[in-house]
C-alpha cells in the first residue's frame, strides 16, 4: 500500500473539523510512543527550548551515572543508552544550539567517566562520531553562537 503525499495530507487535513483532527492527533499518539513524545515536545517544551535541553543534559547525567566502569563491556553499554537518550530528544528540536549544547555535554560526560575510554576502539570511534556530528553543527551556527560555545567546543 503506497502512502499519500504530504501535499496530498495537508490538503485533506484542511478540510477536517477540529474535533476530526483531535481525533487523529490521539490516534498517532495512541499507537507509537515517538508520535507521543514529539507531540509532547511541540505542545509544552518547544515554548522554553533552554529548559528543554536542561531536561536532556540531566536525562544524560544520569544515564552515565549509572555507567558500571568495571570493563569495557558494560561501559559501552552504558554510554550507548546515554547516546540513545541524547539523539532522541535531540531529534525532536530544530535548533542547533540545543543540539550542540546537549552533545557537548554527551562529550563532557564521557571525558568525566573514571574509565579510560581511550583503550577501546569502539569508543574512541564513537566518541570521534560525536566531535564530527558538533564541528558540522558548530559551523552551521551564527557567528555570534559561535562565540558563546566556543570555548567549550575547543575544550572538548
Amino acid at each position: 500500500m503506497k502512502s499519500a503525499s504530504l501535499a496530498e495530507i495537508r490538503k485533506e487535513l484542511k478540510n477536517l473539523s477540529r474535533e476530526e483532527i483531535v481525533g487523529l492527533c490521539e490516534a498517532l499518539i495512541r499507537y507509537k510512543r515517538e508520535n507521543k513524545e514529539l507531540l509532547n515536545y511541540l505542545l509544552f517544551e518547544s515554548v522554553d527550548e533552554d529548559s528543554y535541553a536542561v531536561a536532556i543534559k540531566e536525562d544524560v547525567s544520569e544515564a552515565f551515572a549509572a555507567t558500571n566502569t568495571s570493563g569495557f563491556y558494560l561501559a559501552k553499554k552504558s554510554i550507548r543508552r546515554a547516546l540513545r537518550i541524547a539523539d532522541k530528544y535531540v531529534k525532536y528540536s530544530e535548533r542547533p544550539e540545543t543540539e550542540l549544547d546537549v552533545r557537548l555535554h554527551f562529550c563532557e560526560e564521557m571525558n568525566a567517566l573514571d574509565i579510560n575510554y581511550k583503550r577501546s576502539k569502539v569508543l574512541v570511534n564513537l566518541y570521534e562520531r560525536q566531535l564530527v556530528k558538533i564541528k558540522d553543527v558548530y559551523s552551521d551556527l551564527h557567528e555570534d553562537l559561535q562565540f558563546e560555545f566556543k570555548s567549550r567546543v575547543e575544550a572538548v
